[in-house]
């Protein structure tokens, strides 16, 4: 069986070089013809026209293989280079960029996709290394208090109201570090698409109203007006996650509303969404903190977030859960004067999530 295949193999190789002779065979007989036109004569003699079909033959072979080992040796330089590179991106080399005058065909969409690759990857890790660095300073924040006041109270004579207020100090750093964590394992969860996602049909006014009670001693306690402009609509969403969402953005309102100030919340209803409006007459953002206010760990005044307990994720969060159920968030805001955030959500969405 193995000679049969030996021997089918050989005598296919034989015809293809057959049929490949005979073909330039033919071109180089129609070659030398045409020059013995142009030329106008003809050698006389058999032998002598054979020769020269030959000749021609020859020439115009050692071409056609010389050309094909041109362009082998070029595809093979291409391939190296991408094989190159792609060896580059594995170490973690997100610089490369392929330089290779290609055509609009495979080829050249292998090597569009590989710039594309490095450029995303390259972005990624940016963004990798930007994180982790941003976790390291609000971790090593709070730390460094803890350490520092810690060592404070091993001095014997420390007055006694000084021991309380570091203790103090100390439980509300801690406090912070575990926002911080909490928060981080929020995002990473909601960010992973295993997150427990189940909308359902509810009353979003009836949630509003329950938020804004469950906050009452933060609002009471700096005689803030809420105006509650609230109709009775439902929409389908996941309720859990939603009250995240009102919980971050109205604690947020107080938090940077002075005191007897004023916070509104109302409803815009559309064909087939509803926007729900915070709007409040705090501190407010300038349009270029207005840019980054859904970014990780961006802070619009780093001294007031850090007295707050604040960690700079929850609009983070706030933007990823809105993100999830098909809907926009956007803010505008005049520096002391207001700040509004517009939270627009479909009334009725897939049973899946927009990102999955």
């Amino acid at each position: 069986m193995k000679r049969l295949k030996n021997f089918l193999k050989l005598f296919l190789t034989l015809m293809l070089l057959l049929i490949i002779s005979i073909f330039f065979a033919f071109i180089s007989y129609h070659i030398t013809s045409w020059i013995y036109d142009w030329l106008g004569e003809h050698p006389q003699g058999f032998w002598l026209q054979l020769w020269t079909v030959v000749g021609v033959f020859v020439l115009f072979a050692c071409s056609a293989i010389i050309t094909f080992l041109i362009g082998l040796k070029r595809q093979r330089n291409y391939w190296n280079t991408i094989v190159n590179a792609l060896s580059r991106i594995a170490k973690g080399d997100f610089t490369v960029k392929l330089d290779l005058k290609t055509d609009e065909d495979q080829f050249g969409q292998l090597i569009h996709g590989i710039n594309h690759m490095a450029v995303e990857l390259g972005e990624m890790e940016r963004m990798r290394q930007e994180f982790i660095s941003n976790v390291s300073h609000e971790i090593q924040s709070p730390l460094t208090s803890i350490n520092g006041f810690a060592k404070a109270l091993k001095n014997i004579d420390l007055p006694e109201d000084k021991r309380q207020h570091y203790l103090a100090i100390i439980e509300m750093e801690s406090n912070r570090l575990s926002k911080i964590s909490d928060n981080l394992l929020k995002l990473t969860s909601l960010e992973s698409q295993h997150h427990p996602f189940e909308p359902r049909h509810y009353r979003l006014d009836k949630q509003l109203r329950n938020v804004v009670l469950t906050l009452e001693p933060n609002w009471l306690v700096k005689n803030i007006d809420m105006d509650l402009q609230l109709e009775n609509i439902s929409v389908m969403a996941d309720e859990d996650l939603m009250n995240q969402v009102w919980m971050n953005l109205l604690s947020n309102s107080i938090k940077f509303t002075p005191a007897a100030g004023t916070i509104t919340i109302s409803m815009t209803k559309q064909m087939d969404a509803i926007t729900i409006n915070i709007h409040d007459n705090g501190i407010g953002l300038t349009v270029e903190q207005q840019k980054h206010v859904f970014e990780r760990f961006y802070k619009a005044d780093q001294s007031r977030t850090a007295d707050n307990g604040g960690s700079g994720l929850g609009l983070s969060i706030v933007k990823k859960i809105i993100d999830m159920h098909n809907g926009t968030i956007t803010v505008e805001s005049i520096p002391a004067e207001f700040t509004t955030f517009f939270v627009t959500l479909p009334l009725e969405i897939n049973e899946t999530r927009a990102n999955d």
